[in-house]
């Protein structure tokens, strides 16, 4: 089939190749489809807004699956599935289910599947302190019989 027949015909860039020098198109394998029947595909999750558990909180954004799978028919294909994270807080996410509402495709992916959420940040600090503490606590058992010792050749030079 040549292009111009593809053209023609509805159909879904399976896979294309790239020169790697000047970035030509150097092949494209076409999928034809039928409009009559449901297909399933892969759509990007694109994230929109910035959390107020960043800005409030000092939470981290963890986004954790960055495409699923839904079914659709061919001319109903989404670009992409964008969930506003703007109003989420530490410990709040979007699951797909959230956002595969009011939707002409279906989730084929597992709609309790976690898309992304806003996590406490790990600090570093806190574990410097705690092993500062350890040391320290190290460092206590260790004073007593330095003074001893010192105490010992403090005595031993007095008696000289």
């Amino acid at each position: 089939m040549s292009i111009d027949e593809a053209a023609a015909n509805q159909v879904l860039v399976k896979e294309f190749q790239l020169d790697p020098i000047s970035q030509a198109l150097l092949h494209v394998d076409f999928y034809q489809l039928a409009l009559d029947k449901a297909i399933t595909i892969t759509v990007p999750v694109v994230i929109k807004g910035e959390p107020a558990g960043v800005k409030q909180q000092g939470g981290l954004v963890d986004f954790i699956q960055r495409e699923v799978q839904v079914e659709c028919m061919p001319t109903e294909i989404p670009e992409h599935i964008e969930v506003d994270i703007s109003e989420l807080m530490i410990g709040q996410g979007v699951r797909l289910r959230e956002v595969s509402t009011e939707v002409s495709w279906t989730p084929v992916s597992d709609a309790d599947t976690l898309l992304v959420h806003v996590i406490a940040p790990k600090v570093e600090e806190e574990e410097e302190a705690e092993e500062e503490t350890a040391e320290a606590a190290a460092g206590e058992g260790g004073a007593p019989e330095d003074a001893k010792g010192k105490a010992d050749e403090g005595g031993g030079s007095s008696e000289s």
